[in-house]
């Protein structure tokens, strides 16, 4: 596996770059600084709200290219580079379908805080580590900004759960199940794989340049945008048939084993 041409680097945060506990690693962060130094593009692309990113990766939140709410928005240093919001009358369609069932959690995601609909401070703690910016409400009819994406949350299996009663909406908006507990609904179009092409594009970088790695469905994209596409070893089977290569669970320095030998290749290349 020949790495020395690599010039992007985009990668998926929970269950991949982040450990279990939501925590990255000092190693990656060392990692960084010699990624930077041999002029890789280092691409953050979650799930997560655009705040929620930014304070995760506080130390480096200058020096990368964010890609927010699986591509609902895509930001650099200085500015928005894209971004694309939910009609208000799907959202609230959406809204009157998922009302009825007290065990998924509701959230309207906007660009600086979430819209929570009314729950248990329970479920409210479940949820607060991805969207801690928010404001509790009774209605979506409530919500004053524009809505980029709607996560619902289950505790026990988003799959089983939650993506039987909102499949239906699939026909015009994407409807994805992101994690074990997590079903995203966006605009149809609004993808991981779609950002990653905006970012490759506006840099001049082909897919053979490329290097990503992700663990779920909202991933499958991003991964078919780069040749070298890594499944994380806790990975669904959905990304391990899609991607190219496998690396060790996001809890055992899966990313930053690959970013080791990356780093080791591009430094010998340009020592030649």
């Amino acid at each position: 596996m020949n790495l020395e041409n690599i010039k992007l680097v985009i990668t998926d945060m929970d269950g991949t770059l982040l450990n279990s506990k939501h925590e990255v690693s000092s190693k990656f962060l060392n990692q960084f600084k010699k990624l930077q130094q041999l002029g890789v593009l280092f691409v953050v692309a979650s799930g997560r709200p655009f705040y929620s990113i930014k304070d995760k990766l506080n130390t480096i939140k200058k020096d990368i290219i964010i890609v927010a709410e699986n591509g609902g928005i895509v930001a650099d240093s200085s500015k928005i580079l894209a971004s694309k919001s939910m009609s208000m009358d799907v959202v609230k369609a959406i809204a009157h379908a998922i009302d009825t069932f007290q065990d998924i959690i509701t959230i309207y995601c906007t660009k600086n805080k979430a819209y929570i609909k009314q729950t248990s401070e329970e479920n409210i703690n479940q949820v607060k580590e991805f969207y801690s910016n928010y404001e509790l409400i009774n209605s979506a009819s409530e919500i004053n900004n524009e809505v980029v994406k709607i996560a619902l949350y289950h505790e026990r299996s988003s799959e089983t759960y939650i993506y039987p009663y909102v499949k239906k909406f699939n026909t015009e908006n994407k409807v994805i199940i992101s994690s074990p507990n997590w079903v995203d609904i966006s605009v149809e179009g609004i993808n991981k794989g779609n950002a990653l092409r905006l970012i490759q594009e506006k840099y001049s970088i082909t897919k053979s340049e490329t290097l990503a790695f992700g663990d779920y469905n909202n991933d499958l994209e991003m991964l078919q945008e780069a040749t070298f596409s890594f499944a994380m070893e806790n990975a669904h089977e959905d990304v391990k048939s899609i991607a190219k290569y496998n690396t060790t669970s996001n809890n055992d320095f899966g990313v930053e084993r690959i970013l080791d030998t990356l780093i080791t290749q591009k430094t010998n290349y340009q020592k030649q």
